[in-house]
């Protein structure tokens, strides 16, 4: 217990700073990808930023792993967070860095109370959004026969795929661009889901509480006239005891 009262005692202290550290990471990946013209002082500058933010998630797992009381049981419930912090030393490549921080700040959505279920919602379609544009345009914007050259090109086409609509005024032609594609794709129609059941789920609980509510009235009522009948019942038969002799 006392265990537990540490970790928790931990994540408490460390959400909101760990959360600005990758808001960091975000504004550190996307500066050199949008000023295509970035020196080699203010690149060098954002990757160690973005290493810097890596080393902080890191050990913030490794804190979490050793105050865990069954610790085989925390790296199998935290998985993403281990993927998170491993991908980059495995493969640093910028698209392995992206799905590790949108698997991170999602570690922390998670930790949210469900009423807040639609905030992170948005806020996962928006970082997508964003962070697919950023990937996508990093990749496809030197390579001969693309045709996605400026970040609001990027942020077209990202809107179009997660959404499914796919004009098709914009693709990538890359192996990696494609690779961000069908990552997007599937983010959009997951995310699709998790809406539409929120929203789903939204009206169940209203008609049940409208339920409910008509539930008590009517139970209400049929008390009432039960009481009522009683009453009448009772001055009947007092009516009837004083016309007796």
């Amino acid at each position: 217990m006392e265990r537990q009262s540490a970790q928790a005692a931990w994540e408490r202290r460390t959400d909101r700073p760990l959360l600005v550290l990758a808001v960091a990471f975000a504004v550190a990946y996307a500066v050199p990808i949008v000023d295509g013209s970035a020196g080699y002082s203010l690149t060098a500058l954002c990757t160690g930023v973005e290493w810097t933010v890596w080393g902080a998630f890191a050990v913030d797992y490794l804190v979490r792993l050793t105050l865990a009381p069954r610790r085989a049981e925390f790296v199998r419930r935290h998985w993403p967070d281990l993927c998170a912090v491993v991908l980059p030393v495995l493969q640093p490549l910028r698209l392995l860095r992206l799905v590790s921080t949108l698997l991170l700040v999602g570690r922390r959505a998670r930790m949210a109370p469900q009423i807040r279920l639609t905030t992170y919602v948005v806020g996962s379609v928006v970082g997508l959004l964003m962070f697919g544009s950023l990937a996508v345009l990093s990749v496809e914007r030197d390579s001969p026969n693309g045709n996605i050259r400026t970040l609001g090109d990027a942020v077209w086409w990202s809107f179009t795929t997660m959404t499914t609509v796919g004009y098709g005024d914009h693709a990538p032609t890359t192996g990696l661009g494609r690779m961000i594609a069908v990552g997007l794709m599937l983010s959009g129609i997951a995310l699709l889901g998790v809406v539409t059941a929120n929203i789903a789920a939204w009206f169940i609980g209203r008609f049940e509480k409208d339920d409910a509510e008509e539930r008590r009235q009517t139970e209400a009522i049929a008390s009432l006239a039960e009481e009522v009948r009683l009453l009448r019942a009772e001055v009947a038969r007092l009516t009837e005891r004083e016309r007796r002799p």
